[in-house]
């Protein structure tokens, strides 16, 4: 199975990511530039990036291997929201509807089996040989997915090995032939109009409206 590092640092998922990743969605669907610097440190870490709709999927993509999250994140905040085969490009009239959630993911283990971690707690990467075609299949949950299911493990196993494309149908041999790693991560979600209120409280600031100080996260939230 592929080592995705063991690093135990987790870097914290802010207001900061999510309003970068909605800007530059935004400026997409504008057909505006975008130069925004991000204010928010250049780290290297794995990431996903998940748009919802209505409380409804509407694209989630990203990477388990770390990259500098400047760039991955503004590479991931289009992708996920124009690429993900599974949906429909978005456009901008769905954008005031939009939900954007940033998970910054680290503490890759090794999992003793299929058993070995905690829904809520840990994300799950398996591998396994699809025993009907034999060739490898691999699939990932992020953290939140399970509770959000109200999956318990042997759900959540199950699901995720109908998710890599496997057909077989899943027992006890199976889950036992499973490569499981376990990760963690955080998690910051941010809905348009928290959006809206963050980047005009930006603009005051910008303006001279403002002494320059700002809590992203207040603006976020009231």
């Amino acid at each position: 199975m592929r080592d995705y590092g063991n690093s135990s640092q987790l870097y914290q998922a802010g207001p900061e990511h999510a309003l970068f990743a909605f800007s530059v969605l935004d400026a997409f669907l504008n057909n505006d530039d975008h130069d925004e610097v991000p204010g928010f440190e250049n780290v290297n870490t794995a990431l996903f990036v998940t748009w919802n709709m209505n409380h409804r999927l509407r694209g989630c993509i990203g990477t388990l291997e770390p990259r500098m999250l400047h760039k991955a994140l503004k590479d991931y905040a289009l992708t996920s929201a124009v690429r993900d085969s599974r949906f429909s490009p978005i456009r901008l009239k769905d954008l005031p509807h939009l939900e954007c959630k940033v998970s910054l993911l680290s503490c890759f283990e090794n999992a003793a089996n299929w058993e070995d971690w905690q829904v809520g707690k840990h994300g799950i990467i398996i591998e396994f040989v699809d025993p009907q075609l034999n060739c490898v299949r691999t699939a990932t949950f992020l953290p939140d997915v399970p509770p959000e299911q109200g999956w318990d493990v042997v759900q959540t196993i199950d699901a995720l090995i109908r998710k890599s494309g496997c057909e077989s149908r899943p027992n006890a041999a199976l889950r036992n032939s499973l490569q499981v790693v376990r990760y963690q991560s955080t998690i910051y979600s941010m809905s348009y109009a928290e959006y809206m209120a963050a980047k005009g409280l930006k603009a005051g600031i910008s303006n001279g409206g403002l002494d320059g100080r700002v809590d992203l996260t207040a603006a976020a939230l009231n």
